[in-house]
């Protein structure tokens, strides 16, 4: 490690594991090591589906306790949407609603019958989602919950609270609540106000790089850490933090976020809140230093990752890519973008019950079934990447792909044959890098985004794929969905 530059610990947590890395900056350097990874298990009770957010806490605590003396800060950064409820005296109540428990089925309709979808959009430019927090609060109106409630944090808000005592509303991870306007960068006060959605609930927001409290002292004492050890708000939602460690020159390039999601678009400077937008589902979230996230959400490698444990086998991923890579290309292809895979359970059945569904052959073996999967995510990057061209009216020269699946070479290659498009890979870790150098930022001489891309440019591992074989063929799939 750079021994002259001070640490930084990053608590990075996605839909299926958490972990803490520490990260140190110096002007030609950008070091990270993982010091803690623990599992995210989402619990299933009699009332729905729920966080284990106690054993999420315990898991960072560890972390910083690994992550050992000399901190210059911490940051927090996690999935979007959820949150937790407290009450007059700031206790939690109950475990957060995970985003996929069934209770926003049917929830938008009401919700478009006081704010129609169109004017819903063109207010907060968020697309369509079921678990949107907007949805969420909808579904939880009229609960004893809700109803006690005194405060809404976000997740990483949550652990940041827990962590410092102090209370605010991270900005990148307050607009996929569907209540921020994305031209404002603040409340919708008019939507909020249609729906009956009380804003006093949230805390002050804050935005990326603003001081976010110190380590209480109980915290300093259950880690072992010699405070003060300051907390810093950065990239809370952790597809903003992968976003600034995309490590681009220049403006045209798309970028894809990939893990238990695929987050795939473009970085503007300003919304696009066109019908044509809306009908085409893309959001528009809030980054760093006052860009927009253009981009549609696709499933991702969950479909995958249900697959493996539907099969038991998940030390046999390797195996597995090796032999989907010899299964004939676009032989069957599904909607990765369907709300129907969104559940958990049964996912090789409902994958072939799709193909079925569409006239196509039917995987049968796993390799069959990965193949499948593999080539329906490339062929929805493709879509995503080429609809947010035109709807931006922004022409892209490369793609960028960060987080876990860049270690899936099959499909950063396959995502390349479908974009027409190099790909450049890597990095995996790109979100808590993301945390990482907005925390070096702060506390350290500054600098701008462009400046940061640069130093992950020189100092991380990239891979660069090129395309094969033409676009021909994945058009003709694209036409088979359609």
């Amino acid at each position: 490690m750079n021994a002259g530059a001070r640490p930084y610990a990053a608590v990075d947590l996605g839909a299926s594991s958490g972990r803490v890395m520490v990260g140190r900056v110096g002007p030609d350097s950008l070091e990270l090591t993982e010091v803690h990874r623990f599992a995210n298990r989402p619990v299933r009770v009699p009332e729905g589906l729920r966080w284990d957010v106690l054993g999420l806490y315990a898991g960072v605590l560890e972390g910083l306790r690994r992550a050992g003396d000399g901190l210059a800060s911490v940051g927090v950064d996690s999935w979007a949407v959820d949150y937790g409820l407290l009450d007059a005296d700031g206790a939690l109540l109950g475990n957060p609603v995970h985003y996929r428990d069934r209770r926003t089925e049917g929830v938008a309709q009401k919700v478009w019958a006081s704010v129609p979808a169109g004017e819903l959009y063109a207010a907060t430019g968020l697309q369509y989602a079921p678990f949107n927090t907007l949805y969420q609060l909808t579904a939880a109106r009229g609960t004893a919950q809700l109803a006690q409630a005194r405060r809404l944090l976000l997740i990483p808000d949550l652990l940041t609270y827990w962590l410092t005592g102090e209370q605010g509303t991270e900005l990148t991870n307050a607009s996929t609540t569907q209540l921020i306007d994305p031209r404002t960068r603040d409340w919708s006060h008019e939507v909020a106000g249609r729906l009956g959605i009380d804003l006093s609930l949230f805390a002050p927001l804050r935005r990326p790089g603003d001081p976010a409290g110190m380590l209480r002292p109980e915290v300093l004492e259950e880690t072992g850490l010699a405070g003060p050890v300051a907390v810093t708000a950065v990239g809370s939602h952790d597809t903003a933090s992968a976003v600034a460690a995309v490590p681009a020159g220049g403006e045209r390039f798309a970028y894809i976020c990939t893990g238990t999601w695929s987050l795939a678009g473009l970085e503007l400077d300003a919304p696009v809140l066109t019908e044509e937008s809306r009908a085409a589902n893309f959001t528009n979230e809030l980054g760093l230093d006052g860009t927009v996230r253009y981009l549609r959400n696709i499933m991702g490698l969950w479909l995958l990752q249900e697959c493996l444990r539907a099969w038991g086998e998940p030390e046999a991923l390797g195996a597995l890519l090796l032999e989907a890579a010899k299964v004939p290309a676009l032989r069957s292809v599904v909607d990765a973008g369907d709300a129907a895979f969104l559940a958990p359970g049964r996912m090789p059945e409902r994958i072939a019950e799709a193909c079925r569904a569409s006239g196509q052959p039917v995987p049968g073996s796993p390799a069959e079934i990965t193949r499948c999967i593999l080539d329906s995510l490339a062929l929805a990057h493709r879509k995503a990447v080429t609809d947010a061209q035109r709807l931006a009216g922004r022409p892209v020269d490369v793609v960028h792909i960060v987080g876990g699946g860049t270690r899936n070479a099959l499909l950063c290659q396959l995502t390349a044959d479908a974009c027409g498009l190099p790909v450049v890979a890597g990095p995996t870790e790109a979100a808590a890098l993301g945390n990482v150098l907005v925390q070096a930022r702060a506390h350290g001489p500054g600098g701008d985004l462009a400046g940061m891309r640069r130093l992950l440019t020189r100092t991380q591992p990239l891979t660069r794929y090129e395309p094969r074989g033409g676009t021909r063929r994945w058009e003709a799939a694209q036409a088979r969905l359609a």
